[in-house]
């Protein structure tokens, strides 16, 4: 009878990422016998050693027979060890960075009674990020941008996947409050429909913390072919940027910590701040009253006794 672990080894999808080997190592730790549990440990540890290491020095270093190291393999759903090293290997295509950090997590951790390291290095990083925006702000830029919207008929903003998502979902929160008709969407099928029903008055902003998402770029090339105003929030030199009639551009390096916020993503937030204040200032009288009437109908519910944000 064939080996169930070679059979799903043979079915298994093949390409970059898939499966996620790693990920599958740890799914299945708890199944595995003690001896594979320590070839386990030993390619956790060190990846990059793995990949390179004969089966016999894998072995050697795991303290268990060659033939187990086969075993582990077929146990966790690989062919063999070439197979295995082969997912390993594309393991590390995300980067070494998420592995090593987890390995030295332990001995980074500080005493209790100590700041952690990481808050001075999220702050210094969020402080960089703006002292980034002020750098390359493009005044001109934001002015054109913030006239388009001060103007518009109806605004789209469009943002794809994690903090580009609630971006838009931040900038129809900014909006809308200055008595602007706003829509914020993360669907992309969504997102085309609402830019076929767009004409001449009305505006597009989409967000994008690479600037390369193929269907973003399309969504603002189709709002531009029915005439509606593009604005990008996004990295400078990208496809996106180029797509985009007014262009709000900002390159930020991130530090490299992956449990720490994208650096970027301060950035952005801080464009969408400027961006919000200048279409507001553009608005005028008009921007003024809408907020008063929301900010008096949110204090007619409280006892109106502390001064809430105004922005809020």
């Amino acid at each position: 009878m064939a080996n169930p672990s070679l059979q799903q080894g043979k079915q298994r999808p093949q390409g970059p990422g898939v499966p996620d080997i790693i990920g599958q190592i740890h799914d299945r730790y708890p199944q595995l016998r003690p001896a594979e549990q320590a070839v386990a440990d030993f390619v956790l540890a060190d990846v990059q050693a793995a990949v390179y290491a004969a089966n016999s020095d894998i072995a050697a270093r795991a303290g268990v027979s060659a033939p187990t190291v086969t075993r582990f393999c077929r146990a966790i759903g690989c062919r063999g060890v070439r197979d295995f090293k082969l997912q390993l290997a594309r393991s590390l295509v995300v980067g070494d960075i998420y592995l090593e950090a987890a390995n030295s997590a332990a001995a980074e951790a500080p005493p209790e009674a100590a700041q952690p390291s990481y808050v001075r290095s999220i702050l210094t990083e969020a402080r960089r990020a703006i002292d980034e925006v002020e750098r390359q702000l493009d005044p001109g830029a934001l002015g054109r941008a913030a006239e388009i919207l001060a103007s518009a008929r109806r605004i789209v903003v469009l943002g794809v996947g994690g903090s580009s998502a609630a971006m838009a979902d931040e900038a129809h929160n900014r909006l809308f409050r200055y008595g602007l008709t706003v829509t914020a969407t993360g669907d992309i099928y969504l997102a085309r429909m609402i830019a076929a029903s767009l004409h001449e008055g009305d505006a597009v902003i989409a967000i994008s913390a690479t600037g390369r998402t193929r269907e973003v770029i399309e969504v603002v090339t189709l709002a531009r072919h029915y005439r509606a105003r593009t604005i990008a929030i996004t990295v400078p030199g990208s496809a996106l940027a180029a797509a985009a009639e007014v262009p709000l551009t900002v390159q930020i390096g991130e530090y490299p910590d992956t449990l720490t916020p994208s650096a970027s993503r301060i950035g952005f937030l801080t464009l969408l701040d400027l961006l919000a204040a200048a279409t507001g200032y553009r608005i005028g009288a008009p921007a003024r009253e809408t907020l008063r009437r929301i900010k008096y109908n949110v204090l007619a519910r409280g006892d109106g006794s502390v001064l809430e944000p105004l922005g809020d």
